[in-house]
This record gives C-alpha cells, sequence and structure tokens, in this order.
C-alpha cells in the first residue's frame, strides 16, 4: 500500500489530527510497518493512549479500503499533498491539510484566487458590496474562495456563479454533510460548475472548534482575503489573521463607522489592511496573474501576429519557444509544467531561468510562472 494510501486511512481514524499524522511521519511509520504496530508502538510515538488502541483496533489495509470505496461511492475524490495536483499555494502554509476531499472541478484550486469572508448576518449594504465585488472579481478572472456559510459567503459565491466565474466553497464538515442545512442547492450548484473542499473524512458532523481549522484552507489558497463585513468578533477576522500568517494580502471593505457589522473591517483597516471600495482596487494588485484581455479581436489578432515577431527578438531554442508557448496558456505551476513537458525536474528549471534571463517568463509567488 502507498505512502497517499496510509495517510488517507490514518486521516480517515476518528480522532486522528495534523499533528498526530505528522508524528506518523516522522516517526518513519508511513508505511507497511505501521500495520503491524500494537498500541504499544504507537504511545512511543507520542500518541495518547486512547488513539493508539484505536489504530491497534481499527487501522488496516482491509479498513482502508472500504474507507476508499466508501468516499468513492458517495461520489467525492481525493487529493494528498503528495500528489502533484495539489494545490501549490496551500503547500506553503504552516500546516497544509494532509488530504483534501472535493467534488468539482480540482484544478480551479491552482488558479489566482481571492478569499472572500464577513458576517453571517450581514446589513443591505454588506450583501450589495459583496455582490458587486464577487462579481467585479470574478470576470477579472479571479476563483472566489469563500466557506458556505449564511451571510456573506453564500452572496459571493452565489454572485461569482452567477456572472459565470469561479467559485470555491471549502467546508468545516464532512462532503456529506452540509452546514448550514439551507445551503444545500448551493453546494450542490458549486460542486457542479466550481469546487467544495474539505480536510475531513466522511460523516465528520459541524464543531464550532473546526471552522478555524477550514479558515486556514481559506487563506492558505488564495492570494489575498477580503473582509466585506464584519464585527469586531467575527470569525473572518481569523481567516485576515490566517492569511497574514501564510504572507497573504489583506484588504477590508470600509462601512459606517455606526455599525457594529464594520467595526472589524475598520479595525482592518487602521491595522494597515487595504480598503476597498471597488473590484480594481484589489485586481490592481495581480494584474500579474490575470489573462491579458484584448479590448477587441482586432487587437488581439495583432498581439497574436505579433507574437512570432517578439519570439524571433528574443532569440529562443526550440525548447524555449516549445515551453514558452505552454505558459502562454498559464499561468501554471511547476508541478503542472513538469506534467505538460514530461521533461525532469533538472531540465524544466534551466529552460525557465533561461526564459526568466531572456525576459520572455516571469515567476510567481508560490513557483507560478507566466509569459510576460
Amino acid at each position: 500500500m502507498d505512502t497517499r494510501d496510509l495517510i488517507f486511512g490514518l486521516n480517515e481514524v476518528e480522532g486522528i489530527g495534523w499533528k498526530s499524522i505528522d508524528k506518523i511521519r516522522r516517526a518513519g511509520l508511513l508505511s507497511d510497518r505501521a500495520f503491524s504496530c500494537r498500541a504499544d508502538d504507537w504511545l512511543q510515538v507520542g500518541l495518547s493512549a486512547k488513539m493508539s488502541q484505536r489504530l491497534e483496533e481499527e487501522f488496516h489495509a482491509g479498513w482502508i479500503k472500504e474507507r476508499r470505496l466508501l468516499m468513492e461511492e458517495s461520489g467525492i475524490a481525493m487529493v494528498t499533498v503528495l500528489d502533484e495536483e495539489y494545490p501549490a499555494m496551500l503547500k506553503e502554509i504552516a500546516e497544509p491539510p494532509w488530504i483534501l476531499y472535493y467534488r468539482g472541478l480540482l484544478k480551479l484550486a491552482s488558479r489566482p484566487a481571492i478569499a472572500m469572508v464577513g458576517t453571517r448576518v450581514p446589513t443591505a449594504y454588506g450583501r450589495k458590496i459583496g455582490e458587486m465585488l464577487a462579481e467585479q472579481l470574478s470576470r477579472s478572472g479571479l476563483a472566489v474562495v469563500s466557506g458556505l456559510a449564511r451571510g456573506i459567503d453564500s452572496v459571493c459565491h452565489e454572485a461569482a456563479l452567477a456572472c459565470g466565474g469561479s467559485t470555491i466553497a471549502v467546508v468545516a464538515t464532512g462532503l456529506d454533510t452540509v452546514y448550514p442545512p439551507e445551503n444545500r442547492e448551493l453546494e450542490r450548484k458549486i460542486s457542479r460548475k466550481g469546487l467544495v473542499l474539505s480536510e475531513y473524512p466522511l460523516g465528520t458532523p459541524s464543531h464550532p472548534g473546526l471552522f478555524p481549522q477550514r479558515n486556514r484552507i481559506i487563506a492558505g489558497l488564495t492570494l489575498g482575503t477580503v473582509v466585506v463585513e464584519a464585527d469586531s468578533r467575527s470569525g473572518s477576522l481569523i481567516t485576515a489573521d490566517a492569511a497574514l500568517e501564510a504572507g497573504r494580502d489583506v484588504f477590508a471593505v470600509p462601512g459606517p463607522v455606526t455599525s457594529p457589522k464594520s467595526r472589524g473591517a475598520l479595525d482592518l483597516i487602521k491595522q494597515g489592511a487595504k480598503l476597498v471600495t471597488c473590484g480594481e482596487d484589489i485586481i490592481e494588485e495581480y494584474i500579474a496573474y490575470l489573462p491579458a484581455k484584448a479590448e477587441n479581436s482586432g487587437q488581439s489578432r495583432r498581439s497574436d501576429a505579433g507574437d512570432g515577431d517578439r519570439l524571433a527578438e528574443k532569440k529562443l531554442t526550440s525548447e524555449e519557444s516549445h515551453l514558452y508557448h505552454i505558459l502562454h496558456q498559464g499561468p501554471f505551476t511547476l508541478d503542472e509544467l513538469l506534467s505538460r513537458t514530461s521533461w525532469d525536474f533538472g531540465h524544466l528549471h534551466s529552460v525557465l531561468l533561461s526564459l526568466i534571463i531572456k525576459k520572455a517568463v516571469t515567476q510567481l509567488p508560490g513557483a507560478i510562472y507566466k509569459v510576460i
């Protein structure tokens, strides 16, 4: 049984969390050796007596296959931190989830994205601003990421879908549970047209302690987090903190100073978050990540016609030209380029470096590359 199956199996055991799997990894037990471990062996790893006994009784190859089958029969797929398809930006956070369970288009998790969060009980002003920003950001090419919660989260997901944009919902339950239940239809729409993610196995119910953990994923998947409307104790501020810890940007929408729903966002602005009044305030920070949009088809044709002249001017080799044309469909992560070229890492890195030196390609944070 390979390492990714063992990680999946451990993640499926009730009570096993990120730190427990990390202890097992550091002990060198992410191998078939794990199946012969007794409770005393797990105790030596640093697990509790209760957890050690549970692993001795439950953790075996047949049980892992049963859990995998149950997941697949539920229409759910998974990706592990070891897989190429795992979102590159999420690997940069302090505790990237070992497993992401998902329904929908996993490739969206590797696209440039922005988190939008806020109060569960928004004002009419908050709803209007959330809808406006989500639509503007979606039309620019950014995927909108939120938590499928009541209020601002739901508003932003709906607005992104309504304009044909991309949206990702990161939930704090297993994917067989929808919370809040009134968002069941919204979850179905996102599963069909976007992406729903969770790090929790089937059967995990809603619990207050899981939401802060969920918020680190929302922040980790994105270039920045926008707090649309939030009071001073809002969980949205936890997402903003997670964004800062991950080295990502934080934006906040100002609101009436007399409104309790604005206090959290106003405090963030005092602390240095960028004040946002329209989508352009955010989009201008990420122009390098977004696809260029020609003003008209004639301009697009002229741009295409000029590519050959620019390539000749840069004097690219055949391999550099091949990679350059791949990146014209990008931007792409290093892992995605390895898959698309079938080159080994050293060769790909050498060609990328040459293209960067020739100012044909630029590297973005998160080991993402795009043409200049």
